[in-house]
């Protein structure tokens, strides 16, 4: 078998092909790929084919050192973090509390934990990340009703311990804006990319609810919407420990939102060669599910799941863990999502 085009072949392989084009919310153009556009996951360095599940987690560790290398890792805290409580009440039988931990060793932050008042034996634990419009958690957490669905209350309402990160733009922010977050964070990690630290920081989130003695840890879940939605993806498949994931509306593809911003991944991702569907793989055989609403993520998503089933398969008639749903109301997360998210969780949790 050939070996796999170069990025220029690639690319010029792709303009002959007719691309369907959209507008997003922005304004910006976003090219809609198909799934024989997109780079094969069982092929291996020399272009040979895949075809045992052996020969994929070899693979999976080329394609996990490639991004992990591009993100800048950061090592991570091996300290058990110890939460230290700033704030509690006690809605409608729950105990929700605003704690400080260390993230990265001597950073605090801060995250809402949200459980059920009483607790009998260990219950599932998820991670909820907050979206770019709840910078204060106050509504993932349920403090403030608002326009944004309170995922982390209600997921405590259903038998679920929950954790509520603060994402880093918003540690300590002051009068900074996002870019001035990024160059704080850089000064330490000059080698990093903004996912690096968003992926330490939701990695840093399981060690807090694993560490729980009311936590189940071998039952971790995590979810997000928008900001969340891509922080989730990211923890999904660079974090074992979690079994199952909600992403919604985060824009699984790079062209499809602003992933080139500093917080995220950079310019530098246009030239990386690689596309998210290799990210993706790395949640298999896990249950992934991805809701779109014809805004970040939809139809053009597709692509994106259908490249991994492949990998899927592999593993023995797990196509059933993955799957889309496109709701085409936009951006915001309709009653039909939110029903759709935790039923997912339940599910397999």
């Amino acid at each position: 078998m050939a070996t796999l085009p170069s990025r220029r072949k690639f690319i010029k392989a792709v303009s002959l092909t007719v691309i369907s084009l959209s507008i997003t919310s922005r304004g910006s153009i976003i090219q809609n790929v198909k799934a024989d556009e997109l780079q094969p996951l069982l092929v291996d360095s020399k272009g040979r084919p895949i075809k045992s599940l052996s020969g994929w987690k070899n693979q999976r560790k080329v394609i996990q050192k490639r991004w992990l290398n591009y993100l800048g890792a950061l090592e991570p805290n091996p300290s058990p973090p110890e939460l230290i409580v700033l704030k509690e009440d006690r809605p409608r039988g729950l105990v929700r509390q605003l704690v400080e931990y260390e993230s990265e060793p001597g950073i605090m932050v801060k995250g809402y934990l949200i459980k059920p008042q009483n607790i009998s034996e260990p219950l599932p634990g998820v991670v909820a990340m907050h979206s770019t419009s709840d910078k204060q958690m106050v509504y993932i957490a349920g403090v403030e009703e608002g326009r944004i669905v309170a995922f982390g209350y209600k997921l405590a309402q259903q038998g679920f311990v929950v954790f509520c990160p603060l994402c880093f733009l918003w540690h300590d922010k002051g009068e900074r804006n996002y870019e001035q977050q990024v160059e704080r964070f850089q000064k330490r990690h000059p080698n990093s990319k903004g996912m690096a630290k968003m992926l330490f920081d939701a990695q840093r989130a399981v060690d807090v609810l694993v560490n729980l003695e009311e936590v189940d840890s071998e039952r971790i879940g995590a979810m997000g919407h928008s900001l969340g939605a891509k922080e989730v993806l990211y923890l999904a498949a660079f974090d074992e420990r979690v079994i199952v994931t909600v992403s919604n509306e985060g824009g699984i593809g790079i062209t499809f939102s602003n992933w080139d911003a500093v917080w995220y991944l950079g310019k530098e991702i246009h030239d990386f060669e690689h596309q998210h569907h290799e990210v993706l793989s790395l949640v298999a055989p896990k249950p992934f599910l991805l809701i779109g609403g014809d805004s970040a993520d939809g139809e053009k998503s597709r692509p994106y799941i259908e490249a991994v089933l492949p990998v899927y398969d592999l593993y023995g008639n797990k196509r059933q863990n993955i799957e889309l749903f496109n709701h085409g109301q936009g951006h915001s997360v309709t009653p039909g999502a939110e029903k759709l998210t935790y039923d997912w969780i339940k599910k397999y949790l």
